[in-house]
C-alpha cells in the first residue's frame, strides 16, 4: 500500500545549529540593551505621550506594549544560554541508572509504546517496522507495544503479523493518558519510550538517549519532533517562469540576488518545528526546564509513578479533608477521615500521566514540581525519530487549539507553578509557556491600532515626534538585532507570522476556559483532508481587509490635504504593511494544495546514524 509520504523517505533531518559562543554574546548584549531602552520607552509613554483626547485608544495600545515587553522579558529569560546536557555513554546495565546500593546488574528493560486509536493500520506498521531496527551497543530487553484505543481487530492482527505486544481497554477514560496509565498498568520496563501512531524513530535513539539516565535524578528525556514531509517548495525564480516565462525567471533571480534563496510553497502550515526544539526547549536545558512533548520521548518509570502516587496520596487526603473540615471536635473528624479514606483512595483514579489535554506537559510541572526529589529533565538536541506533520489548514488548526486550550486550561484552572519544589528559573520558564498564548489579546491590539489611525486621524500618543523616534527606534533595532543574533541559523520570520496571526485560534481557546469548558482531546488526522478552509481564516482576512482599508483612507487623507500627521502617518503605513504580511501566510495555507510536481529534496542533509564501531545485541520480546 503507498502513502503520500513515500517520495519524502529519503530525506535527512537538520543538524542542532552549533554553539557559538561569540554569536551567544552578542546575542546577550543587545537584549540587554534592548530591554534596557524598552523600560526606558514604556515609563516615557506612560508618563509623557497618552493622548488625553482619545483615552480609549490611547490606553489600550500602551497597555498592549507593557504586555509585549513582559513577554520579551520572559523570551529573553529563555533564550538568554546554550547549556547542553553532556552526553554520556549508554548504560550497560541497570545499576548504572539507579541509585539504590544493590540495583541489579541486569539488562536495561525498555518498552516502546505506540499509541493509537483511529490511525491507518499500515501507517502503524511503518512505526513498528522501526522500532524493531533500534541498536544498543549492549544486551537489552526491548518490547513493543501498540495501544490501540480503537480496539481494531485488524490493528491487533498487524501488531501480531509485526511481532510487537498488543494491549487495549473496554472504555476510553483519560484519552491517551488514560491508555498510557493502562499499559503502564500491565508493563515492566525500566524505561518508556511514548510514540504516537505516526512516530517512526531511529536505530540511534536508544544509543543515544539512554546515557543521560546515568544520572539518577534524571526523569525524562525528550528528543526534537522532526515532520520530514513538509513541502519543500520551488525557487522563486522557477515559478514565476511559469507563468511569465524568461521575463518572470529573471525577474525573480533578480529579487533574490537583493534577499537571497526564496522557496515559494515551503512549509505552508509554519509547522517546521526547528524553532521551538533547537532553540526555545533546547535552551532551558541551562536552567533544567524543557519539558515534555509527549512523542519521541524517554521516561523513566520510576520518576512517573514515584511522582504519581505521591500525588495520589495528596489528591485523597485533600478529598477525606473535603469531606471533614466543617466538624469542630478533633477526635471526630479524625475518627470520619479514618472512615471514608478507604472508600476515596477506592473512587479516586490513579493517573500516572495526568488525564488532561496537554498531559505531557502537566506531567513535567508535577516532577519539576516534586518536593521530595530534584527531577531533572533533558533536551537532546538530535533528532530521533520522524513524523507527519498536518497536511491541511483544518488539521493545523485541530493541533495549535488543542496546544492552546491544554496550556490555558492549565494556567487558569489547576496551575501547580506556585507550589512544590520548583526554583525560580523553572517557574519563570514555565510562565513564559502560558504567557504567549495570552499574547492573542495585546497583538490584536498591534493589528487593528494602525488602521484606527489611518481611518480615523486620531493619534494614541500626543505627537509623533522627534522625542518618539529617539525612544522607540533604538529599542526596536536593538530588538531586531538581538533576535537576529538569539535565532543564529533558524529562520525565524515564519515563526513571527505565525504567533501574530494564532490571535484568533487562542482567543477562542482561552473564552472556552473562562466558560468553564473542558477542553476536548481531539486526534490529530494524519492524512490530508479535502477542500479549502477560508472560514478558519476569516478574522485573518478581517484584519487584511481593514489593513488594506486603512492604508486607502490614509493616503486618501494625505492627497485630499486632509488633516493628518505626515510623520504618524508614515510610521502606520509602514506598521499596516508588516501587519498584511504577517496575515498572509496563514490565509495562503487555507487554500494551499500539495504540487504533484514538489521537488522532493530537503534542504536540510544532515542524518543521525549509528555508531559503525559497534555490535547491537538487542534481545527483543516482542
Amino acid at each position: 500500500m503507498g502513502f503520500y509520504f513515500d517520495r519524502f523517505e529519503g530525506r535527512t533531518p537538520p543538524e542542532p545549529t552549533p554553539y557559538r559562543p561569540r554569536i551567544e554574546l552578542l546575542w546577550q548584549f543587545f537584549a540587554v540593551l534592548a530591554l534596557i531602552l524598552g523600560g526606558n520607552y514604556l515609563v516615557w509613554r506612560w508618563t509623557e505621550t497618552l493622548n488625553p483626547a482619545a483615552m480609549w485608544f490611547a490606553l489600550p495600545l500602551v497597555m498592549a506594549e507593557t504586555m509585549a515587553y513582559i513577554g520579551l522579558f520572559f523570551y529573553t529569560f529563555n533564550l538568554w544560554r546554550t547549556r547542553d546536557y553532556p552526553e554520556q555513554p549508554a548504560p550497560s546495565c541497570f545499576s548504572q541508572c539507579n541509585r539504590a546500593e544493590h540495583a541489579e546488574d541486569r539488562p536495561l528493560r525498555v518498552d516502546v509504546f505506540i499509541t493509537t486509536y483511529s490511525e491507518e493500520e499500515e501507517l502503524v506498521r511503518l512505526s513498528i517496522q522501526d522500532a524493531k531496527k533500534l541498536e544498543y551497543p549492549h544486551p537489552i530487553e526491548l518490547k513493543i507495544y501498540i495501544l490501540d484505543d480503537g480496539r481494531r481487530p485488524l490493528m491487533k492482527s498487524v501488531a501480531e503479523q509485526e511481532g510487537a505486544l498488543y494491549i487495549t481497554r473496554d472504555n476510553n477514560i483519560g484519552f491517551k493518558a488514560g491508555n498510557l496509565r493502562n499499559a503502564m498498568e500491565k508493563t515492566d520496563g525500566d524505561f518508556i519510550v511514548i510514540c504516537d501512531a505516526d512516530t517512526r524513530v531511529f536505530p540511534t535513539m536508544l544509543t543515544q538517549t539512554l546515557g543521560y539516565f546515568r544520572d539518577p535524578d534524571v526523569a525524562w528525556v525528550q528528543t526534537p519532533q522532526w515532520f520530514y514531509d513538509l513541502p519543500a517548495g520551488k525557487p522563486l525564480p522557477v515559478v514565476w517562469q511559469k507563468y511569465a516565462g524568461r521575463l518572470g525567471y529573471w525577474t525573480g533571480r533578480a529579487l533574490e540576488r537583493v534577499a537571497g534563496p526564496i522557496q515559494l510553497g515551503k512549509d505552508p502550515f509554519v509547522n517546521d518545528p526547528q524553532m521551538f526544539y533547537d532553540v526555545i526547549q533546547r535552551r532551558r536545558n541551562a536552567v533544567n526546564a524543557s519539558f515534555c512533548c509527549g512523542a519521541g520521548s524517554i521516561h523513566r518509570r520510576e520518576a512517573v509513578m514515584q511522582a504519581a502516587l505521591r500525588e495520589y496520596a495528596h489528591a485523597i487526603e485533600r478529598e477525606v479533608r473535603q469531606h471533614s473540615r466543617e466538624i469542630s471536635d478533633p477526635m471526630l473528624r479524625a475518627d470520619l477521615e479514618d472512615a471514608v479514606r478507604g472508600q476515596v483512595a477506592l473512587e479516586m483514579e490513579f493517573t500516572p500521566y495526568k488525564f488532561h489535554v496537554s498531559e505531557d506537559i502537566y506531567t513535567s510541572i508535577e516532577l519539576h514540581a516534586d518536593p521530595t526529589r530534584q527531577w531533572k529533565s533533558v533536551l537532546h538536541p538530535r533528532v530521533q525519530s520522524k513524523m507527519l506533520s498536518p497536511q491541511d489548514l483544518q488539521t493545523w488548526v485541530v493541533q495549535r487549539y488543542k496546544y492552546a486550550g491544554g496550556s490555558l486550561d492549565i494556567a487558569l484552572r489547576d496551575n501547580p507553578l506556585f507550589s512544590g519544589n520548583m526554583t525560580v528559573s523553572q517557574r519563570l520558564m514555565y510562565m513564559t509557556t502560558f504567557w504567549s498564548y495570552f499574547g492573542c489579546i495585546w497583538n490584536f491590539v498591534f493589528l487593528i491600532a494602525p488602521s484606527i489611525y489611518l481611518i480615523t486621524g486620531i493619534s494614541p500618543v500626543t505627537a509623533y515626534s522627534t522625542p518618539f523616534y529617539w525612544h522607540f527606534l533604538p529599542f526596536i533595532i536593538c530588538t531586531e538585532l538581538a533576535f537576529m543574533f538569539a535565532t543564529w541559523g533558524v529562520e525565524s520570520w515564519s515563526g513571527k507570522a505565525s504567533f501574530m496571526s494564532f490571535f484568533s485560534i487562542n482567543f477562542t481557546a482561552l473564552a472556552q476556559v473562562l466558560r468553564g469548558e473542558k477542553v476536548k482531546f481531539p486526534v490529530t488526522p494524519k492524512s490530508r483532508q479535502e477542500g479549502t478552509f477560508l472560514h478558519l481564516v476569516y478574522p485573518q482576512i478581517g484584519i487584511l481587509i481593514l489593513t488594506v482599508v486603512g492604508l486607502l483612507w490614509g493616503v486618501g487623507r494625505l492627497l485630499l490635504d486632509l488633516p493628518i500627521d505626515v510623520s504618524g502617518f508614515m510610521i502606520n503605513i509602514f506598521w499596516g504593511i508588516n501587519n498584511i504580511a504577517l496575515m498572509i501566510p496563514m490565509i495562503r495555507s487555507a487554500v494551499w494544495q500539495p504540487d504533484d510536481d514538489q521537488d522532493d529534496v530537503a534542504p536540510s542533509t544532515a542524518i543521525p546514524h549509528s555508531d559503525s564501531t559497534s555490535t547491537p545485541s538487542v534481545h527483543s520480546a516482542h
